[in-house]
């Protein structure tokens, strides 16, 4: 049976990321995400529900993000689900969070609370993660240049 596994959120940052270091020198940073949604309850009254997602980046999209996000800095995040699973004082935990392997920056720098003023100045930034989906070993990829894949063909390989 053949599964997918994907995820693009849309919201904002919850607290600044912290930069650090694995000992191989990758780059990682954890961000949280508040993601609104809003929808008609059974009485037709608008009901507003926020959901918390804690998201993992990895090489110099976490770099990027450490440089560029700040708390209520609007961003877009495509990446995968995970599950982390621990043990604790004998006890089992688990937990689910997404893995970052692309992130599309909506504001400008020092732009944070989101809104019309952050996403309104100049083209939205992009950073993406290498092929694998990002983790150790992972370059990040190039950064303020769109992918491959969202430019299209050139003009002359136009079949018409």
């Amino acid at each position: 049976m053949a599964s997918f596994n994907r995820v693009i959120l849309l919201g904002n940052v919850t607290r600044d990321p912290e930069l650090r270091y694995i000992p191989s020198g990758t780059a990682v940073t954890e961000i949280g995400l508040a993601v609104n949604d809003r929808r008609k309850g059974p009485n037709g009254d608008w009901i507003e529900e926020t959901t918390f997602v804690d998201i993992t980046l990895w090489g110099r999209t976490a770099e990027i993000a450490s440089e560029y996000l700040n708390k209520g800095a609007p961003v877009l995040i495509e990446g995968r689900l995970k599950l982390d699973t621990w043990e604790k004082d004998g006890k089992k935990n688990s937990k689910l969070r997404v893995i970052g392997e692309k992130m599309q920056l909506l504001g400008s720098k020092g732009g944070g609370g989101g809104g019309a003023s952050g996403a309104s100045r100049g083209a939205p930034r992009r950073a993406s993660g290498g092929g694998d989906g990002g983790g150790p070993g992972d370059d990040g990829g190039d950064y303020g240049q769109p992918a491959a894949a969202d430019m299209g063909p050139p003009d002359e390989d136009i079949p018409f």
